[in-house]
């Protein structure tokens, strides 16, 4: 996926693009910096709502896992045709549609309350993660394409702190907003038509924070659509599903994409279990509310490490740089899962630092030198961002069965491995 500068001829429907020539659209920095604040911020979420969920339901943590599987199923389902979407309506109409079905999502929090079931609850989340999908479908790549090739991995990682600016906020005050309620009793007390009154009046709080950001979320829309034609000359290469799956032929491309797979799926598992691994009593023996206030903590190391990794990037070979965070993130993991009190705690907090210029960086590293494939490259990362869905899912299943949350770190942990090793194998430019 690539832009021509100036207007584009209307009688070459795909004609061939120049990559190397930035787009010149002053000022879209700031609005590709918002997508990012606003697509990691709700995701973020998720890792605040995991716990709340998993007592309303009284679910155990294969069960509570499902809110990330059906989130992050999404990329998988939608990664492919949102990028065609985006080629075929431009960057911009792209976005829009993509917040607004995001606002669709978070309002369909309101009958998921209403009925207090858990399964429309997830088909929220679903459709919540299809708007997301295609927000970061635009952002990625434009990022990428709005200053000269040589700093597009610092630009990518700086943009990504933005991205860790939402996610660091939106948990801390989700956490205020949404657990520590009021009741006096839990689910696993309660029957019948009291369980239900339960349920339904304590998500409301759930219900409440989705509102308010779906009613922000329609805002920028509106914004976004009245800037609809500031790229002017907008064109993309024609290409089918097959053709983007083709690209995984490429090495370099096909290890790029399994890493985002791992990344996500290590960071979302992580983020997902903190608040309940802090709970323990041989870690830090907090209440709920306390322990989600710290994954603000856990994603706000990774924003910190973003502002200095953005730095380092300009410096520092890129694959030798990730190849030295992951090596840290298994250490930290390591000393986590065989201590305990305040060193367990928060070594595992400490790997959000480690996590914080994984994604731009691989990403970058695996789509160097796709020219105007650059759209079918970045449908192809996003379907593999649904790590996300599947590897909580099965540390889920790990600590089911061990009956053990540490031991279950010993996951994410094979997953940073594989990622030191593309770090390695993809030092050298393409």
């Amino acid at each position: 996926m690539a832009i021509a500068p100036g207007v584009a001829s209307s009688t070459d429907p795909n004609p061939v693009i120049d990559e190397a020539a930035p787009i010149d659209a002053p000022g879209l920095n700031y609005f590709v910096f918002g997508l990012f604040f606003i697509f990691g911020g709700i995701t973020s979420l998720n890792d605040v709502i995991i716990p709340k969920l998993k007592e309303l339901f009284t679910l155990n943590y294969t069960q509570a896992m499902l809110v990330q599987f059906c989130f992050f199923a999404a990329y998988a389902i939608v990664g492919i045709p949102g990028a065609q979407l985006v080629k075929k309506i431009g960057y911009m109409r792209g976005a829009v549609a993509g917040l607004l079905t995001m606002m669709a999502g978070c309002l369909l929090f309101i009958p998921a309350s209403q009925t207090a079931t858990y399964g429309v609850f997830l088909f929220a989340y679903f459709i919540l993660a299809v708007g997301v999908v295609l927000v970061q479908i635009v952002a990625n790549p434009l990022i990428s394409l709005l200053g000269p090739a040589k700093t597009t991995h610092s630009r990518l990682t700086f943009a990504q702190a933005f991205n860790s600016l939402g996610t660091t906020i939106f948990p801390y005050f989700g956490a205020i907003l949404i657990l520590g309620g009021l009741a006096t009793v839990t689910a696993d007390q309660l029957s019948g038509a009291e369980l239900d009154a339960y349920r339904t009046a304590e998500s409301q709080a759930i219900v409440n924070g989705y509102l308010g950001l779906a009613i922000a979320i329609g805002v920028v829309a509106m914004v976004v659509w009245l800037f609809r034609n500031r790229l002017k000359g907008e064109q993309h290469e024609a290409s089918s599903f097959v053709d983007g799956l083709a690209l995984l032929k490429r090495p370099r491309f096909g290890y790029g994409a399994l890493c985002i797979f791992l990344y996500v799926g290590a960071e979302v598992a992580i983020g997902s279990i903190i608040v309940n691994y802090l709970m323990q009593t041989e870690v830090l023996n907090l209440p709920e509310q306390a322990a989600g206030k710290l994954i603000t903590l856990y994603w706000g190391g990774a924003l910190v490490g973003r502002f200095i990794g953005s730095a380092l990037l300009r410096a520092v070979s890129p694959g030798l740089l990730l190849a030295t965070v992951a090596t840290g993130a298994i250490t930290l993991v390591a000393i986590s899962a065989n201590s305990t009190g305040e060193l367990a705690g928060y070594t595992l907090l400490a790997v959000g630092l480690m996590n914080a210029i994984m994604f731009p960086t691989i990403f970058s590293l695996a789509c160097e030198k796709l020219g105007p494939r650059a759209a079918d490259g970045s449908g192809i990362i996003n379907v593999a961002i649904c790590g996300g869905a599947i590897v909580p899912l099965l540390f889920g299943v790990l600590a089911d069965a061990s009956g053990s949350l540490a031991f279950a770190l010993i996951l994410p942990a094979i997953c940073y491995a594989i990622i030191a090793g593309f770090g390695f194998y993809a030092r050298r430019p393409a």
